[in-house]
């Protein structure tokens, strides 16, 4: 069993969910990223996604997006997120998880960007622009090295899709709630939670995270049910703001109260 894996084991084996926060590498302030991963942990995140700022980010709303931007304006670039990467995980044992667009990977080689990312500790993967079949084709010359693969449904994937995902996919497979790009989402209709449960009951192999719209406790009491756990991206990154202590601070509480109610 991988770190991540193991990680939302533990946290279901104490009966609850595990919780994922993303970050953008590098935002608000490539200054202070690290203590401010390292507070996200002690806060409650079970595991961190941290992000690659990319130009065009498309599966990402628009506080996503303007904290990438913040943080390529900020010079951060993959060098520099392998390199943050690194000192977070000399800190810290915690899951963490590379998530970011197959360009920028790309560029800087597939081989060489799995070299680093293991060696710098990271433990999986989020592409979010590779489906299944593009996956396949982007690593197939690379090998992985142990890390995870984490692999995306949506809720227009089918049934053999969806067990095809699972079986490809490692540490956990990350459910899309809802159609379109990241951000929050106040409720979630009928037909929302009738995909979770499908894809839910469908998956054999690995266990299952919701991301996309998990605005904040609300959310996540409406759809434990069908979840192993959860990703809570936009929501933190507004929080963050301009990086003053206080909203850090805020962003912190707002990741306890998530915890709580996992």
């Amino acid at each position: 069993m991988s770190k991540i894996a193991a990680a939302i084991a533990a946290a279901n084996a104490e009966n609850r969910k595990a919780l994922s926060v993303f970050l953008t590498a590098g935002f608000p302030q490539v200054a202070g990223f690290v203590d401010l991963a390292l507070q996200v942990y002690e806060a409650g995140a079970d595991l961190i996604e941290l992000g690659i700022p990319f130009s065009d980010p498309l599966a990402d709303g628009p506080i996503i997006q303007k904290s990438s931007q913040s943080a390529l304006e900020n010079g951060v670039d993959l060098k520099l997120v392998l390199s943050i990467a690194a000192e977070i995980r000399r800190q810290s044992g915690k899951p963490l998880i590379l998530m970011g667009y197959a360009n920028p990977i790309l560029r800087f080689g597939c081989t060489a960007f799995i070299e680093r990312a293991s060696a710098a500790g990271v433990d999986g993967l989020i592409i979010p622009d590779l489906p299944l079949e593009e996956s396949r084709r982007f690593w197939a010359e690379t090998d992985l090295n142990g890390l995870d693969n984490i692999l995306l449904t949506t809720p227009v994937s089918g049934d053999e899709r969806i067990r095809a995902i699972d079986q490809a996919s490692s540490g956990f497979v990350y459910c899309v709630s809802v159609t379109g790009t990241t951000g929050e989402r106040m409720d979630f209709d009928r037909q929302v939670i009738e995909n979770l449960q499908r894809t839910y009951q469908l998956l054999q192999k690995n266990k299952m995270l919701i991301g996309f719209g998990i605005s904040g406790p609300a959310a996540i009491e409406q759809l434990k049910p069908w979840s192993d756990g959860f990703i809570v991206g936009s929501a933190v990154v507004k929080r963050l703001g301009q990086g003053s202590r206080a909203e850090i601070q805020s962003a912190l509480e707002f990741i306890r109260e998530l915890k709580a109610v996992c």
